[in-house]
């Protein structure tokens, strides 16, 4: 009987199951009780890994004594971490911010915390109707997204195609923080981010209309973005019924006059 009884997602080929396998009876072996549990990121938790992809694993212990820290090599990589580290939820902007998507979608191998350890990996990913606020209003990525959004309809007026271009590739980042927040979710690497559309699909943005979006919208495409725009206004809209404000609707309004450019390639 092995040491470590893990559960594995269906899309883990047996080579893969072999080496986290014995990676968790090592560890096991090693740290007894203070070894909590395994989390799968990465490509192969995702199901996407390929012949070169490496296995990330997170290794969540009670406490990491000194001296333990990440191990690379070509086949797995293993990142020790508490479940203190997992519960506390960096915000955005910060420098633990950006690596809350590695806990998306990410199968939880073994969990010795009654749960404790898989509400972690949930929460890391989630975004909490406060923080939403936060993201869209207080950081400005919503107004952030109109700013070089019009910034690049207005070169499109001037005919200048590279500054669109420029402007317009610009507010894709701030684009994709505005459509994951007011969904609830943090934002995914690029490299995920058709999978996790096609995966778990966004309400509003199916990945057939976003994507195609996206690639028009970094050609510099200013129907794209006026058709964005439309679909944001009204996911601004849902959004603030559900939060019994209109904060963001407020902030898209405050623009006036200026928001004829989303409508039309000539405002009166």
């Amino acid at each position: 009987m092995p040491i470590v009884d893990m559960t594995f997602p269906a899309h883990l080929s047996p080579e893969r199951r072999d080496l986290l396998m014995s990676v968790g009876e090592r560890i096991d072996r090693q740290h007894g009780d203070n070894f909590l549990g395994l989390v799968l990121s990465g490509s192969a938790g995702r199901g996407m890994a390929t012949d070169r992809s490496d296995v990330d694993v997170m290794v969540v212990l009670d406490s990491v004594p000194d001296g333990c820290s990440t191990s690379r090599s070509p086949t797995i990589d293993e990142m020790p971490t508490t479940l203190s580290e997992l519960e506390e939820l960096p915000t955005f902007g910060t420098d633990g911010w950006w690596y809350r998507w590695s806990c998306a979608w990410a199968p939880v191998l073994l969990d010795r915390t009654d749960g404790a350890l898989s509400d972690a990996v949930r929460r890391q990913a989630l975004v909490s109707p406060e923080e939403a606020d936060a993201i869209l209003i207080e950081h400005d990525r919503l107004e952030g997204w109109l700013n070089y959004a019009y910034r690049a309809l207005k070169s499109d007026r001037d005919g200048r195609e590279l500054e669109r271009r420029l402007d317009a590739a610009e507010s894709v980042p701030w684009l994709l923080d505005v459509i994951f927040s007011l969904a609830g979710r943090v934002r995914p690497y690029h490299k995920y981010l058709p999978w996790e559309l096609r995966e778990h699909p966004v309400e509003g943005w199916p990945a057939d209309v976003l994507l195609p979006l996206l690639t028009r919208t970094l050609d510099g495409d200013p129907d794209a973005i006026r058709e964005t725009f439309r679909l944001v206004v009204a996911d601004c809209d849902q959004y603030d019924a559900r939060r019994g404000h209109t904060r963001t609707r407020d902030m898209v309004d405050g623009w006036g006059d200026e928001l004829a450019y989303f409508e039309s390639p000539e405002p009166g």
